[in-house]
């Protein structure tokens, strides 16, 4: 029944992304195989078989890092801990830590030392949640919903700040933020939103692209959390919504009665993976593919030093 594909515009890799993956390409490239990374350099499944493939080795402990190797830190930031390990240890280290996560990071860091506690909003267990809370060693509340607000306890709420895993849900962040302000009037809220501009960009584009289609879907893998949040702002607003790592898990009945589909991908899910579900909603019987207009993303991240093809120090 699928007549038309409805392209959501941004969609895909972001910046963060683009620049981790290169780190660890251009890694390979320069110091040879293998090049441990500490996590998934980013949360999709094709990315790190890819990165595996050419010699990457991806690792959770620093135990299993072997002396003298070449270490990198994933997109998702690593604690004080972890990066002081890693440097007492002698690895040679490049960290792919997202700037905005850096940023959030440096911002903790700095509000700690003016005697701040933090309220975080974000997801318990995910990395860059592990990450920013483990730029100190106390001092930081989790929140992952409403009803966490009411149950923490800081020790003093003269100088509080609000800070945010930067790949949430945009309207769920705002109603937690609203709660953390009405229970502490006086919390210190970021100058930017810490949700990142991928991020918002893309659930943009999902609320544009939901009432126009009957079927949403959305290209990333299960520990994607901003891919996870795409399928449910569609479904907040009534639409079928459907994640998929790749094109074989489509389900044919998921179209059954369907005219159009409108199709998207999280922040670390690459085109080519976009372009097999293209393929294969050919195949189910789509006749023709439409891209949205959209907000056109040219943000770019410079690399460490030591991998700028240039050499150049600065």
């Amino acid at each position: 029944m699928t007549k038309e594909i409805l392209l959501a515009e941004p969609r895909g890799f972001c910046a963060g992304v683009d620049r981790a993956i290169e780190i660890v390409e251009r890694a390979l490239t320069k110091f040879g195989a293998p090049i441990y990374v500490r996590h998934e350099i980013v949360h999709n499944t094709y990315v790190v078989n890819d990165l595996k493939q050419k010699g990457a080795i991806f690792i959770e402990d620093l135990d299993d890092v072997p002396a003298g190797a070449t270490l990198v830190f994933s997109a998702h930031g690593v604690s004080r801990a972890t990066h002081n390990e890693a440097e007492a240890r002698g690895f040679q280290i490049f960290d792919a830590t997202c700037p905005l996560v850096t940023k959030v990071h440096v911002e903790v860091a700095k509000l700690h030392k003016e005697g701040y506690e933090f309220i975080m909003i974000g997801h318990k267990g995910h990395p860059e949640v592990e990450g920013t809370m483990g730029q100190l060693d106390s001092g930081i509340h989790l929140v992952e919903d409403v009803g966490d607000v009411a149950r923490v306890n800081p020790s003093q709420t003269e100088k509080l700040a609000v800070v945010t895993q930067t790949t949430l849900s945009v309207d769920d962040a705002a109603e937690i933020a609203a709660a953390v302000k009405a229970r502490f009037p006086m919390v210190r809220e970021p100058k930017q939103q810490d949700i990142c501009y991928a991020t918002q960009n893309r659930q943009d584009a999902v609320k544009l692209m939901s009432p126009q289609v009957d079927v949403v879907i959305v290209v990333g893998s299960p520990t994607s959390s901003n891919s996870n949040r795409l399928r449910e702002v569609a479904r907040k607003l009534g639409t079928a919504s459907y994640m998929v790592d790749s094109a074989e898990e489509l389900q044919a009945e998921w179209f059954d009665g369907s005219l159009r589909v409108g199709l998207t991908a999280g922040a670390s899910a690459p085109e080519i993976l976009v372009k097999a579900v293209i393929d294969r909603l050919k195949a189910l019987g789509a006749v023709s593919v439409r891209k949205m207009d959209g907000i056109e993303e040219t943000v770019k991240f410079p690399l460490p030093k030591g991998l700028r093809l240039d050499n150049n120090p600065q």
